[in-house]
């Protein structure tokens, strides 16, 4: 699952990686812009979601993130793997994998490295 939280309005990277992972024949849901942390809690629940990658390029991944992992958790989902891709500064993304992310992509990450992660996380073909 691709989420876009928040106010961000940037969304060509999360369609681009939403695409390369449907081509590397990955199931793909797209949950568009502007969604809560509930909302991306609640769709990934319902989906039965395997990851959920977070595309962020507004500058709120320390508040919106660690509610989308609190969300999951307290849904008995933490088996979810957490994903981040964006604009994330290093101490950040520091502190956000001790709170749960799996790994962080920033731009221009390969999309076949994106791939390989989650393929060998999830153990999704």
């Amino acid at each position: 699952m691709i989420a876009k939280p928040g106010h961000d309005g940037h969304d060509r990277g999360a369609k681009i990686i939403a695409r390369a992972l449907r081509d590397a024949g990955m199931e793909v849901i797209y949950t568009g812009l502007h969604q809560t942390p509930e909302q991306i809690v609640e769709t990934a629940i319902q989906e039965d979601a395997d990851a959920v990658g977070i595309s962020i390029l507004s500058g709120a991944h320390m508040t919106l993130v660690p509610r989308i992992i609190e969300g999951l958790r307290a849904q008995g989902a933490d088996d979810v793997l957490v994903v981040v891709g964006g604009t994330i500064p290093a101490d950040d993304a520091a502190e956000l994998i001790e709170g749960g992310v799996s790994a962080i992509f920033t731009p221009g990450a390969p999309t076949g490295e994106i791939i390989e992660f989650l393929r060998s996380a999830t153990a999704v073909v």
